[in-house]
């Protein structure tokens, strides 16, 4: 089943780095353009970053712009996205997605999703 895969959440103080993962599994992410979303407790989900498939073009979410890098590594069939200088207010489950496709910028929807990993930041 085609499925992206997330990991590399975990636990971490404020002001801390992580670099969560996004595999494919079962398909080529080349032809993908890739989301990051996340959803803290109680709240919606939100888009943070993507990336499209064909320019490479990047979109961050205004609360995380200068933070998160999002990035593609087509040969190891990898999105990243890394995070820096986290806060409390990152906390929550990051999900990956994908939609295919040659994008020239991001998407707004996308077909596959993963089925997240959480990042707590504890302040």
């Amino acid at each position: 089943q085609l499925q992206p895969v997330e990991s590399g959440g975990g636990l971490v103080q404020s002001g801390g780095s992580l670099r969560l993962s996004c595999a494919a599994s079962g398909f080529t992410l080349d032809y993908y353009a890739i989301g990051w979303f996340r959803q803290a407790p109680g709240k919606e989900r939100e888009a943070v970053s993507c990336i499209s498939s064909s320019t490479g073009s990047t979109k961050y979410a205004d609360s995380v712009k200068g933070r998160f890098t999002i990035s593609r590594d087509n040969a190891k069939n990898t999105v990243y996205l890394q995070m820096n200088n986290l806060k409390a207010e990152d906390t929550g489950i990051y999900y990956c997605a994908a939609r295919h496709g040659m994008f020239r910028q991001c998407v707004p929807e996308y077909d596959h999703w993963g089925q997240g990993t959480q990042v707590t930041v504890s302040s």
